[in-house]
């Protein structure tokens, strides 16, 4: 009698593991699924990266414009939710976390966004990855079907991005404003964004491809796209600044690419 008990107990437990990782598992999937219904497909295409000071001022490190030709591929039209991450991950670390689970996941570092990326490639089949630099700026920019605008998908910061938000001092849910002319929201504005790429100075070579520098000596990562705290003028879409890799704010989140097959 007493063995019964004792495998009657252990059954219990054995069932109630396997219930919660199964809910994880489909949570996860889930997760997943909705990143892939979201993905854009963005034709490859050549344009000039930087910024000439001629359209949007800007800064030094935006200098010199240069030739870039990029191959197709996919970006996710919404930067990854706190819900999403979550799923995925199975913690969610944003300090805006009493807010939304649709608000942008933040609070995060390109060290963390290689784990995340990893498990949605493992879960999707595909490959998923952080966009290069020349990938983020191209999209942002509205890839071929680019209006020159001075921020993604508009003149006005406050039209397409969640931008100096004295008001509530937080990022806000994504896609709640325009999108661009590839259909992407909050490329200006909400979180800033990582890229694959060590930060470093532009050439003025033409380039096909490019995944930035071959290193960084204090490890910093390129981050686009300016955030809830900035001002206009530091949200164009030639802006760039950098952190380094291992360090976590909430003021930086993600957006994924996945390769075109």
């Amino acid at each position: 009698m007493k063995y019964f008990k004792f495998s009657f107990i252990i059954l219990i437990v054995a069932s109630w593991v396997v219930t919660v990782t199964t809910g994880c598992n489909r949570s996860a999937k889930v997760a997943a699924d909705s990143i892939m219904a979201h993905m854009v497909h963005v034709d490859g295409g050549t344009y000039y990266m930087g910024n000439d000071f001629f359209l949007f001022g800007g800064y030094d490190n935006e200098r010199p414009d240069h030739k870039v030709t990029l191959k197709p591929f996919y970006i996710c039209k919404y930067e990854v939710t706190q819900e999403e991450w979550e799923a995925i991950m199975g913690k969610n670390p944003s300090y805006y976390k009493d807010k939304s689970p649709r608000h942008p996941i933040e609070s995060i570092s390109w060290e963390d966004c290689q784990v995340f990326v990893k498990r949605l490639s493992k879960l999707t089949g595909k490959n998923f990855r952080l966009p290069t630099e020349a990938e983020w700026e191209f999209a942002a920019r509205g890839g071929n079907k680019s209006k020159n605008y001075k921020y993604s998908g508009s003149n006005d910061a406050y039209e397409v991005g969640c931008i100096q938000n004295p008001e509530d001092q937080a990022t806000q849910e994504v896609g709640m404003l325009h999108p661009n002319e590839l259909g992407l929201y909050d490329m200006t504005g909400n979180v800033m964004e990582f890229c694959s790429d060590y930060y470093g100075s532009y050439s003025s070579e033409d380039q096909v491809n490019p995944k930035g520098p071959s290193s960084n000596p204090e490890l910093q990562r390129v981050i686009r796209g300016g955030g809830w705290f900035n001002a206009d003028y530091r949200c164009h879409v030639t802006m760039r600044e950098a952190v380094v890799q291992n360090v976590r704010g909430n003021g930086v989140g993600l957006r994924v690419v996945m390769d075109a097959e």
